[in-house]
This record gives C-alpha cells, structure tokens and sequence, in this order.
C-alpha cells in the first residue's frame, strides 16, 4: 500500500471573503428577523446621537452577538470586523469598533437603562406563554459576587468568599425556574447589605408579571430572609419558601421540637417562630440529621449530634413538601453558572457603575433572546442544553457565502444530519410572529 506523502509548497492566500466561523448565527438572526426585534428596539428607545454610523438597535444587537459567541470582552469584538458573511447574515453594515461599543455603553443617558429593562420585561410578557400557557411562576432569587480586577465605580469590599478582600459587585438575581427566563436583575455595590434591593427587584418582578398569572412562588436563601422581604411577598399573596436564618431565638427552639422522620436520613418537624420585631409568627419548617464520623466538614448549621435546614414559609404543603419544593431551587446554581461563565457576566466591560448596569440589562437581553429561540424554534433534545454546548452545535457552525445566479446562498458542511436538523430549525422559526404592543 502506497503511503501518501504530506503536502508540500502550499501556498495560503487569505481573501476569500465568504468564509465565516460563525454561519450558524443565520439561524437566530432569522428568528429575530421575524420577531420584528430592530422596529421593537428603535420604536421604545429615545436616544438622541450625533453618530450616524449605526442606529441604536443595531449597536444593542451588536453587543448581544458578542456575548452569544462567547467573544466574552469587547475588545474581543474586533474578530467580528473583516466577516463580511456575518455583516451580511446579521444584517449589519459592518461591525461596530470596539471603542464604538464602549463609548455607547460609557454614554447612554440613564433613561436607556429604564427602557432596555422595559424591553426586556416585554420580551418576557411575549414568550412566558410559549409553547403553552402558564397559570404558575416559580421565583429563584439569588446574588453572585463579581470580583474586580480594576478601579471600577462601585466595585468595593465585600463578602468575596474566593478572593478574599478584593473588591466586587454583589448583584442580584431573579430567574424563573420552569422557563429558565432572567426575569430581572440588579447590579449593587460589592459592600451592599445581603437583602439590599431585594425589595425593588421583587417590585419589578411583580410589575413585569403578565397579570394572566394566577399563582407565583418564590424560593430564596437566607440572604433574603428578613422581615421586609418576607412582608412584601405576603402583601402581593405570594407563596414563599425562604431559608431562615440562624437567629439565637431559631437556635433556642431547636431542642424543643418534636421530629419526625422523613427519609432513612432525615428527620423533620414544624413551628410558629415569632422573631423580635415582626408583627406575627410565621411557619417555620426544621430538618436534621445526625452526625456521623465519617462526614466531610458539614456546610449546614451545627447543634451538638444534628445538622439542620430550616425554612420559613406560607406554602399550603406538608413539612415534606416544603423541603422538596426548595430543594428544585438546585437549578439556580447552574443557571448563574453559566450567565456568569458563558454570558460573560464576570467581564466587567467599564469604569462607570451605570454603564455597566447598563450592561448587566443587555446581558438579561441576550440570555432571554436565546432562552426564547432555544424554546420556541430547537428540537426537543437541544432544550437542556448550556449557551456553550449551542456555540458548538449551532452558532459556530463554519459556512461559505456564495451567489450562484446572483442568489445569495450559505453553504454548510456536507452532512445529511446538518441539513435535516437545518430544516425543522427554520420550519419553526418561520412561524415566529412579531413583537407587538
């Protein structure tokens, strides 16, 4: 058998200007296209500028395409400029400088930030009900701490539990668990109390709620679980299941209580706790377990043989039902995982607080648009999956612009799976329906 010899004198020549990493971009490009999202944005945002050289919508979606491609920094962002294919897939005129991007973000006027978020909220109030109608909502509230690097406006000492003393942002965020939509968020400073804001996200949260919906829920740690917290989500009648914090009159009525077993582990028992300056007692549900030898160093509160898990709650559920309805609270743990990993959250993009609250909304915009896509125009199979795992089987999809008969053609890899995948994925976009209202 002949051995084939390794190529020899090739020569590399680096214009062909149809040749693109990120073909598969067409796809959800596609779906924005049909979901009207440029009309959307230029007719809710009033932003007077100088520069003529891109329209407000198109430096927004440039800014969620370089978080969808995982370009994470915005100087990163210059990869994008010679892809004439992607200008043309995206329907831009060419790709924003990095610095164009900056100073759009360094100076927007503050009104931009309250109409992105109303954007957002829209967006949520249109797809919530999609592919069927909801009745309930599930609230996951959670904080993650975001370690600066830099001199960032606002960024100061905190709880920073992996980089002790350095300075961060603390924001704060709301996802809802059966759609796994951002439904908000709120940046806050890195020194900020652990429920600071809770009570003007919970507003928001309520305010963008369609009013359609019957039920809503809510699961939080101890961060939240304070009395005006647990006092705003009583007045809107909703259902709470919120980790209590081990306060000493919480710690004196362990002892006293009498368990019963729930698991071959667990043991678990219920109470009326009434905390010094609330104005009544409200159910509290305690679990424990023994000790042994063996056990790595517990992360749960410590009572000489037992560790505990307490909640308090108003949920119309056996103690039983309370433990598993906050134990599917899990989710949220992988969900700020990836905002933070694969939608860039950690790369603070500026100086300026505002600015990069600012960015934080357009974060929630891009992680929403491909929830949405992701939901309504994906088989069944790619639900699950993270934005990384759709960077590899989607958007980085490799393709070449062509014009045979001066009819604008994208061609893929040769595979009949690539085609027939292609085919139901447009099948379903092309019934995507405007935004209105």
């Amino acid at each position: 058998m002949q051995i084939r010899r390794s190529p020899r004198s090739v020569k590399i020549a680096c214009n062909n200007q149809g040749l693109s990493h990120f073909s598969g971009t067409y796809f959800f490009n596609e779906f924005l296209r049909l979901l009207h999202i440029r009309n959307f944005l230029a007719g809710r945002i009033h932003y007077p500028r100088h520069c003529r050289d891109y329209s407000i919508s198109q430096l927004l979606l440039a800014l969620v395409y370089v978080i969808l491609l995982g370009l994470d920094r915005i100087e990163t962002a210059s990869l994008l400029r010679p892809d004439t294919t992607f200008h043309y897939l995206t329907g831009l005129p060419s790709f924003p400088d990095p610095q164009t991007l900056r100073r759009f973000l360094l100076n927007a006027p503050a009104d931009l930030h309250k109409e992105l978020h109303r954007i957002n909220d829209r967006l949520l109030q249109r797809f919530i009900h999609v592919p069927e109608r909801r009745s309930r909502l599930i609230f996951d509230l959670d904080s993650t701490v975001i370690t600066s690097f830099g001199r960032q406006e606002g960024a100061e000492v905190g709880y920073n539990p992996r980089y002790r003393g350095k300075r961060s942002y603390d924001p704060l965020l709301c996802v809802e668990a059966n759609s796994a939509f951002l439904w908000d968020v709120e940046l806050r400073r890195g020194d900020e109390g652990t429920w600071a804001g809770s009570e003007e996200l919970l507003a928001c949260c309520f305010l963008s709620t369609p009013s359609d919906i019957r039920e809503l829920r809510v699961r939080a740690d101890a961060g939240f679980g304070y009395g005006p917290v647990l006092e705003m989500l009583e007045v809107r009648f909703a259902q709470y299941s919120v980790v209590a914090r081990m306060i000493p009159s919480l710690k004196r009525a362990l002892r006293g209580l009498r368990y019963e077993p729930m698991n071959s582990s667990w043991e678990i028992a219920e109470f009326e706790h009434h905390v010094h300056g609330w104005p009544d007692a409200r159910r509290c549900i305690v679990a424990r377990r023994k000790i042994s030898e063996s056990d790595p160093a517990p992360t749960l509160f410590t009572l000489e043989r037992y560790a505990y898990r307490a909640w308090h709650t108003n949920l119309p559920l056996t103690p039983a039902g309370v433990w598993h309805f906050y134990d599917g609270r899990a989710g949220m743990e992988r969900r700020i995982r990836e905002i933070r990993e694969s939608y860039a959250l950690t790369k603070i993009p500026t100086r300026a607080f505002a600015a990069n609250a600012l960015y934080l909304e357009v974060i929630r915009l891009a992680y929403n648009l491909v929830t949405a896509f992701q939901r309504t125009c994906l088989p069944a199979e790619w639900q699950s999956y993270t934005l990384s795992k759709l960077r590899h089987k989607l958007f980085w999809l490799p393709g070449e612009l062509t014009r045979p008969q001066n009819r604008p053609t994208l061609r893929l890899a040769s595979s009949p799976l690539i085609e027939t995948w292609a085919e139901k994925i447009l099948h379903r976009v092309h019934k995507t329906k405007p935004l209105e209202g």
